[in-house]
């Protein structure tokens, strides 16, 4: 007798968690997670995830900031030409996956600690709202050269992405969510991130820095084969 019996349907794929642990400060991290968005519209049959998590490149830096030129050199011992042509690379970066560095824009390193607690609050709002003011707030850094940190800065970005700019002063105003900063950061230092942008997917798997996004496409094709 013929065995009629249907295969058992294949189940659809759980979404992939990933992890986006990166700093608005950090211009590797705009081109890592436009990088990562490039894969995946790549692969609309991995249904994925995102957290963003927060890291701070500088946080001690005093609410005044800093020169990036001297930043920069005192931090990584860098000269004017290497800095010039790693300014070149990333603009070059950038404009191959849709974000534009603005050359100069970036004058001053500062303080980012206000705005990850805004990014956390947007974070409970919904995930596109967190990734949206993401990317408003590493728009307004690195393309329009405002300060990141700044009241005016971080509401004007929260008014463009939809969201209440009313709450958010408030919750600006209050320092609302910074033990929840506080403790993310430890608990992704504590897991040995000490660089960005690190994308950790499936808590199981890395991703280390401003990759391009062949590199994304093929780790996460990858994961999602061997989950099936």
């Amino acid at each position: 007798m013929n065995d009629t019996t249907a295969p058992a349907a294949s189940q659809p794929l759980q979404p992939l968690r990933i992890d986006f642990v990166s700093d608005v400060a950090c211009p590797w991290c705009a081109v890592g997670l436009k990088s990562l968005e490039t894969a995946l519209a790549r692969l609309p049959d991995v249904p994925v995830e995102i957290h963003f998590q927060p890291f701070e490149l500088n946080p001690q830096m005093a609410p005044e900031g800093e020169d990036i030129e001297e930043h920069l050199s005192r931090k990584y011992g860098s000269t004017s030409e290497q800095r010039q042509q790693i300014r070149a690379h990333l603009r070059q970066r950038g404009a191959d996956v849709g974000f534009t560095f603005t050359e100069g824009a970036r004058s001053r390193v500062w303080n980012t600690f206000d705005a990850h607690r805004l990014l956390h609050w947007a974070g409970l709002q919904s995930p596109q709202a967190q990734r949206d003011l993401k990317l408003a707030l590493l728009t307004a850094y690195h393309t329009n050269g405002r300060n990141p940190g700044e009241r005016d800065t971080l509401l004007a970005a929260v008014r463009e992405i939809g969201l209440d700019a009313g709450e958010a002063a408030r919750v600006f105003d209050s320092g609302d969510f910074a033990e929840d900063v506080r403790e993310s950061e430890s608990l992704w230092m504590g897991r040995g991130i000490s660089s960005v942008p690190a994308v950790v997917i499936d808590e199981k798997y890395l991703i280390q820095g401003g990759q391009p996004p062949e590199a994304f496409e093929q780790a996460l094709r990858q994961i999602a084969t061997e989950r099936r």
